[in-house]
């Protein structure tokens, strides 16, 4: 008996750029996927749904932000308004995943754009999580 194989998007959440990483529930590895580089909503959803259809995803993630002892600040919400329109518009699954320390521990150059790894950090982080649970 073989479970289905889901792909999941990952995102992290930004005002000016969306990360987006990628994996499935087989392998369970996130890659990096693309930077959505938008700040209109309409732009960036146009081009979630162009990646949804293109990799036939199923289910998405999206990072959480919150202080390090974990009390919520200003992007929390808009990261919690984001996941909700997304299950709105695309009917899938959204789970959130704190990613309180997903862009530290990336090693960037100044003015590098590290959003898609983000992402990958934060769909790592739901794999990992999810694999501990089965």
């Amino acid at each position: 008996m073989s479970a289905a194989v889901d792909t999941v998007l990952g995102f992290d959440f930004g005002v000016k750029r969306i990360g987006v990483a990628i994996g499935n529930t087989m392998l369970r590895q996130a890659r990096p996927l693309s930077v959505i580089a938008a700040v209109a909503n309409e732009p960036r959803f146009a081009a979630i749904a162009a990646l949804i259809a293109e990799w036939g995803a199923t289910r998405v993630v999206v990072g959480l932000p919150s202080h390090p002892d974990g009390t919520e600040h200003e992007m929390s919400a808009r990261c919690r308004r984001f996941a909700n329109q997304m299950h709105g518009r695309f009917g899938l699954p959204v789970v959130l995943v704190d990613e309180r320390y997903s862009s530290a521990v990336i090693a960037a150059k100044r003015g590098e754009v590290i959003d898609d790894r983000a992402a990958s950090i934060i769909l790592q982080q739901y794999f990992d999580d999810h694999a501990q649970s089965n």
